[in-house]
């Protein structure tokens, strides 16, 4: 069968350090970093106080009270990075409605709201049972994860395939894979796609702090989240949310539209070996990256930068810095690496898609964004992570990939659009 070429024409995000792509690219190629003490609630018995919060006020993003008390704030954030991507591409209007579709990730959907109500209707924890009576209307919208999906939906009028991708942190790229191949499949014109989350809440701190995953640099916030530093000592939790329209090309050209991108390769495989843990020699996410590359018939000498997984565990960055050496040979000393996460955190589910919206505009502006605090190189890291500073450099093709509990590791290929003078 043949395969229909997939464009991005429009971007929309919420991030830690600004709400819109503009104040997001920004932040990146700044080398800013927007991680704080945690505001959202008293962090002061837990081992990591520590977060990438967004500064979010739905009413300034147009969301109505009736839809503020509906919506958990994941899905807030979807909804705003989604309206933004739509404005972005004009595409509204442009297809049937059973012809476009969304693909939204998430790997722990509306906690913040769950909790809430859980302490409120089991009297903060003392009563076994708890009591309906005092349940919100909207509790079983708060339940099912796949809600978020449904209100992007709605927002864009999309009648055609609607999912919730949740596999955990890799949830964004698999969303935004998952809509590409629907759209290269034919089966959409149209796809809306990206990730949200919103997991800065106590029983998620409390949940990474029991398996001591995230830093306890509470002293200094602003550099706790150091990737492929020989000094870290964990992740940073994030919020926030990227969302991507992504068309077929014939149907982007028809309508004149901007094309900042291609989606040209993607796959995901899972070791099968244990929740947490990685092997060192990185074969899984190899495979994925070397399978995401056959898909787009590109060999290794042409990626011209990789944005990293780059979580800022010890395990996860020497497990990828084996991958990118088993999968792009010799090319792998030669080719530019970042982690965003240095500066917008580790936003779970969501932070796929952001690190999907950073390698598009990577393109699009042909600027590599840096890893931040990187001053001590780990001497098992020893490729180009690119520290502290952004790198002006002609980027054609990037190379994103995810790694996820249970296993879970994604890889997706994305190109300058062709025959746009670049």
């Amino acid at each position: 069968m043949t395969r229909l070429q997939v464009a991005v024409t429009g971007l929309g995000v919420v991030a830690p350090g600004g709400v819109g792509v503009k104040e997001f690219w920004e932040l990146l190629t700044a080398g800013r970093t927007a991680t704080r003490a945690i505001t959202r609630f008293d962090a002061s018995g837990y081992r990591s106080r520590i977060a990438a919060e967004c500064d979010f006020d739905p009413a300034q993003h147009h969301l109505s009270p009736q839809q503020v008390r509906r919506m958990d704030r994941c899905a807030q954030f979807a909804v705003v990075a989604a309206n933004e991507a739509l404005a972005d591409s004009g595409v509204l209007g442009e297809s049937p409605p059973e012809r476009v579709g969304v693909s939204i990730g998430s790997a722990v959907g509306a906690t913040i709201s769950l909790e809430r109500e859980y302490v409120v209707l089991s009297d903060g924890g003392a009563r076994w049972e708890v009591d309906p009576r005092y349940a919100i209307p909207h509790l079983y919208h708060h339940l099912v994860p796949s809600s978020v999906a449904a209100e992007v939906a709605w927002l864009a009028g999309a009648e055609g395939p609607v999912a919730l991708v949740s596999t955990g942190c890799t949830a964004g790229l698999d969303a935004v894979g998952h809509g590409a191949r629907l759209v290269a499949d034919g089966e959409v014109d149209v796809m809306v796609a990206g990730a949200s989350e919103a997991p800065i809440s106590p029983i998620t701190v409390a949940c990474f702090d029991a398996i001591k995953a995230t830093s306890p640099n509470n002293d200094d916030p602003e550099h706790a989240s150091r990737p492929f530093d020989a000094l870290r000592n964990g992740f940073v939790l994030g919020e926030g949310a990227a969302v991507l329209v992504l068309e077929s090309m014939t149907h982007a050209r028809r309508r004149g539209a901007r094309i900042y991108a291609t989606v040209d390769g993607y796959a995901n495989r899972c070791n099968a070996y244990h929740m947490t843990g990685l092997r060192p020699d990185g074969v899984e996410m190899a495979e994925a990256i070397r399978l995401a590359m056959a898909e787009a018939g590109m060999p290794a000498e042409e990626v011209d930068y990789v944005n990293a997984h780059g979580s800022g565990t010890k395990q996860n960055d020497r497990h990828e810095t084996a991958a990118f050496k088993r999968s792009l040979g010799e090319h792998a000393y030669r080719t530019p690496v970042s982690s965003i996460k240095s500066m917008v955190g580790h936003s779970l589910g969501a932070i796929g898609s952001l690190e999907v919206a950073a390698s598009v505009l990577a393109i699009h502006h042909d600027v590599v964004p840096p890893t931040a605090n990187l001053h001590n190189p780990d001497p098992e890291c020893d490729l180009d992570y690119v520290p502290l500073v952004a790198r002006e450099r002609r980027v054609d093709a990037v190379l994103s990939v995810g790694s996820g509990f249970g296993g879970f590791q994604t890889a997706m290929v994305l190109r300058g659009p062709a025959g746009s003078g670049r």
